[in-house]
């Protein structure tokens, strides 16, 4: 997780955030906590529309934390909220690995028995695919960018309307 999505969490503000973690660097070591890139900062600013420097907004590259610097943050930021949040965040992580677990379980299952039967015809294979589209994430379609009217409305030149000439 991004600090700025993390001090949103604690409630505190990023820059807060940082200072603790800098103050104590030894508690975050690479595993735990790193920079991103100049790259990946350029392609989060341009995903999240992120002003440039120059104009407000972020200036420095954020921090990224793994699941073990989310859990030595709360030895840093001292507040019951950071505790709570961070209590929340840790079941989080348990149960997305206990759901990642058993998808990976269904999948070894479902090879073994595909191994066993020797892939005899297509009607047995359409049976092992159904299974794996339903685990497997489905692929999210980008919303176009623009205004589109409710269906079914018809939009009619009116006084306001551009015409060419």
């Amino acid at each position: 997780m991004l600090d700025e999505d993390l001090a949103g969490l604690y409630g505190v503000e990023t820059r807060v955030l940082v200072q603790q973690v800098r103050r104590n660097e030894r508690r975050f070591p690479a595993d735990f906590m790193f920079q991103l890139s100049t790259e990946e900062f350029g392609n989060l600013k341009s995903q999240s529309v992120i002003s440039s420097g120059g104009h407000g907004g972020r200036r420095k590259r954020p921090l990224a934390f793994t699941e073990h610097g989310i859990a030595m943050l709360s030895g840093v930021l001292r507040s019951d909220r950071a505790i709570a949040v961070n209590i929340e965040i840790m079941r989080a992580f348990v149960e997305l690995r206990r759901v990642a677990s058993s998808y990976a379980a269904i999948e070894e299952r479902l090879e073994e028995i595909e191994r066993e039967l020797g892939g005899h015809d297509e009607q047995l294979n359409q049976i092992f695919k159904t299974p794996r589209q339903l685990i497997s994430p489905p692929v999210q379609r980008k919303r176009p960018v623009g205004f589109s009217p409710p269906e079914g409305t018809r939009i009619r030149p009116g006084r306001h309307s551009v015409r060419g000439s």
